[in-house]
């Protein structure tokens, strides 16, 4: 049996391989082991979207906001997950959430 840093590591590979349905595999059983591995939900989200399992990725990305809320990254992306499904009034306030988290003066 592959200890979780080995089975991260291949599903790491698979997404960098442009193989995002089976990095979304492999990374969804990581998850479903370890619930609070916040790395692997995000690349797992970022999998679904590259995947155009858009609902998927939306539902992942709203744990992860819902955990930490000025996650900019996951703020972002959710904003353009919503656009991907033509929800742009949802979009805009985490895209503009998310650039008000960046911009530096």
């Amino acid at each position: 049996m592959d200890t979780l840093s080995q089975r991260y590591d291949r599903a790491t590979f698979l997404f960098d391989s442009g193989d995002h349905i089976a990095a979304s595999r492999a990374l969804a059983e990581i998850v479903a082991t370890d619930p609070d591995a916040s790395g692997a939900r995000l690349l797992l989200a970022r999998a679904y979207y590259h995947s155009a399992q858009l609902g998927r990725a939306e539902s992942e990305l709203r744990r992860l906001i819902a955990a930490n809320p000025t996650d900019a990254y996951a703020q972002m992306l959710l904003g353009r997950t919503l656009q991907r499904q033509s929800r742009h009034g949802e979009a805009a306030g985490h895209l503009h959430l998310a650039e008000a988290m960046t911009t530096t003066d």
